[in-house]
């Protein structure tokens, strides 16, 4: 009998989920309305296709909400389709959804002053604030149309619903049959509402974010009506690590320990092309030339070509990274913005102007482009590079060719990085190309055809770093014969590290987790050596702009790895299990985010002799200066002032 399929149950569920979508459209209608001055929109094809791209979000935002009740209705509790449960799935139906569905209706007006959906942050604003009650009868009474418009689509919706209803039909004798099939259709529900909820299926992505609306349009402006306000709220439920901390420190500690504003004077200007490659898990352990003083028993390097590279190259033996994902490497090493707790770029405040090195290098002239092997939009990259304002971006779907997809993330290295070199050779200079590779990753494989032909070491990671870095041998004997290559500055570097095989070495150490390479390369130059100075990610922004000789300030809380002229002195910042990790001046200062809980010698890697007890003056400063850096940070970043233009 048809009843035993349940197919009826499943149409209604459908229809029902259908209406959501439908009222998500509306409302996305309608907050163009409301904000068509803000949200540039040039034609009617243009919205629909926002409309298109804003689908996944607002599935990701509807099975939030409506998972439960899913979930309650395909159960098979057997008395599904009385008049009764089905009255208790109506108001249970409702009450969730218009709950949500207002934070649209909000943002109709709310928008115009925050220029961003709405995120919990809204309510770190107005929780300490008295008077709610009165705040939102008066919301009510000024923006009495939007209430209106509000209970007009809460009427309609209700309407629709009514509709279409189910008969009570289960035969007492079908229970069996009834479970049997429900648990078939519970599975395949459940699993198609779990990739809703991410967004995809693909292993290679990410649950989608807030960051991920800029990679579907062409004016940063739109990304917010791609998104809906329940989805930017949900999304940010956990991102509580954004609010401003007061410690009380004075602008002129904040000024004297890192100087966010730069302004160098060493070199004239001067208009290189530059590439930078940021390189999927490359430790700074599986690179010979970065482990020469390690004092490492049997060590062994997988990177032959990296290593002569090396030689006529400045190498920096000492550099971390200032996260642990590869979000956090581009938004560090590009913008010069660490990510602590959770990563900036999925913050609700990752949709602001940001300098950073291609917005200064975009002021420069230069043709800038981001390549990443991945099917576009991995990783959240394409989003962050059209915030940033990158002019190209280059990915799976450029290279268009899926014969050389690895199954799991991207395209090889050795051929993604040859099309990089025949893109660029293409462009006029100066040019600015940045990759970020995906290779030498998990689940740890190479092509078929390099099977055997680099040493599988100790760990899988081993024979991967063999393949990228032979990657990097062809990129570079191609490039070299382009008559761009002598003009250009390289820098090759890593988003963090990886598996570890000499743990009874620093490489196992917490502090040490985080050790990346910075190797710079510049043709025919005699910047070639080697430094054992405390270098970080976001160091290579500001290294780059005193390189080309920029002759404009520019926000960076980094420094230059050129110079010592006027600048700050090194140091590290980064974040694991809770804590930050400031390094400085022969110490290492845990701070968990209101008082500092450990200091240990630079020397102990494995901080193993909490010097607390014995803290001194110099100690005092480095707690000092790790709060100055956090106050500054978030200050910045909650006052959207990433950047130097006013």
């Amino acid at each position: 009998m048809k009843s035993f399929f349940r197919l009826e149950e499943y149409k209604v569920v459908l229809y029902r989920v259908g209406l959501v979508y439908l009222f998500y459209f509306i409302a996305r209608i309608l907050f163009y309305i409301y904000n068509a001055n803000i949200v540039e929109v040039d034609s009617i094809g243009e919205f629909l296709k926002i409309a298109y791209h804003g689908l996944a979000f607002d599935t990701t935002a509807i099975l939030y909400i409506n998972g439960l009740f899913i979930l309650l209705s395909i159960f098979p509790f057997f008395i599904n389709t009385k008049a009764s449960y089905q009255n208790f799935l109506f108001w249970f139906y409702f009450i969730t959804n218009l709950v949500f569905y207002a934070l649209n209706f909000i943002d109709f007006i709310y928008y115009k002053y925050n220029f961003a959906r709405l995120t919990l942050a809204a309510w770190d604003i107005i929780k300490h604030e008295e008077g709610k009650g009165s705040m939102l009868f008066r919301f009510l009474i000024t923006y009495w149309h939007v209430f209106l418009l509000y209970v007009a689509m809460a009427v309609l919706w209700i309407f629709l619903y009514k509709k279409v209803k189910i008969k009570h039909n289960l035969r007492e004798d079908s229970k069996v049959k009834y479970i049997m099939k429900s648990v078939i259709g519970v599975l395949i529900i459940t699993t198609l509402c779990v990739g809703g909820i991410r967004g995809d299926f693909k292993k290679s992505t990410r649950p989608i974010n807030l960051v991920d609306a800029n990679r579907h349009v062409k004016k940063i402006k739109q990304a917010d009506l791609v998104l809906n306000s329940p989805f930017t709220f949900l999304r940010t439920i956990r991102v509580k690590s954004f609010k401003k901390q007061d410690f009380n420190i004075a602008q002129n500690v904040i000024e004297e320990n890192f100087k966010p504003i730069k302004f160098y004077h060493s070199n004239s200007p001067s208009k290189p092309n530059i590439v930078l490659i940021i390189t999927e898990s490359m430790g700074r352990e599986y690179i010979g030339a970065f482990n020469k003083n390690a004092g490492i028993k049997d060590y062994v390097s997988y990177t032959p070509f990296l290593d002569s590279l090396a030689q006529h190259s400045m190498i920096f033996t000492n550099a971390y990274s200032n996260g642990y994902k590869s979000i956090h490497g581009m938004s560090s090493i590009i913008s010069g913005i660490p990510s602590f707790k959770d990563a900036f770029t999925s913050s609700p405040f990752a949709q602001q102007k940001i300098e950073s090195m291609v917005s200064c290098l975009n002021s420069k002239g230069y043709d800038t482009s981001f390549f990443h092997g991945a099917p576009n939009g991995s990783m959240g990259f394409l989003g962050y590079s059209n915030i940033l304002g990158f002019d190209h971006y280059y990915g799976k779907t450029e290279y268009g060719n899926d014969a050389d997809f690895d199954g799991s993330w991207g395209i090889w290295d050795e051929p993604f990085l040859q099309f990089m070199n025949a893109t660029l050779s293409k462009k006029q200079q100066p040019f600015f190309g940045t990759v970020f590779t995906v290779t030498s990753h998990e689940p740890y494989v190479i092509p078929k055809e390099f099977e055997g032909k680099f040493p599988k070491g100790n760990v899988q990671m081993h024979q991967c770093v063999g393949y990228t870095d032979y990657a990097f041998k062809k990129f570079f004997e191609a490039a070299k014969k382009e008559p761009w290559f002598s003009n250009t500055i390289f820098i090759i570097t890593a988003d963090h590290c990886n598996q570890v095989s000499y743990k009874e070495h620093f490489y196992d150490n917490i502090m040490n987790r985080n050790a990346i390479p910075i190797l710079i390369y510049k043709p025919n130059s005699d910047f070639v050596g080697e430094s054992n100075e405390i270098a970080q990610h976001i160091d290579i922004y500001p290294t780059v702009m005193d390189m080309i000789g920029y002759d404009k300030p520019f926000r960076s809380w980094g420094r230059s790895l050129l110079t010592t002229e006027d600048d700050i002195e090194p140091y590290l910042i980064n974040f694991n299990s809770n804590i930050y990790y400031f390094m400085k001046d022969g110490y290492i200062c845990l701070f968990d985010g209101t008082n500092a809980i450990g200091f240990y010698e630079v020397q102990d890697v494995t901080l193993s002799h909490n010097l607390i007890n014995q803290r001194n003056e110099k100690m005092n400063r480095l707690e000092q200066q790790c709060k100055a850096f956090i106050q500054d940070y978030f200050d910045r970043i909650l006052d959207k002032n990433l950047t130097t233009q006013k």
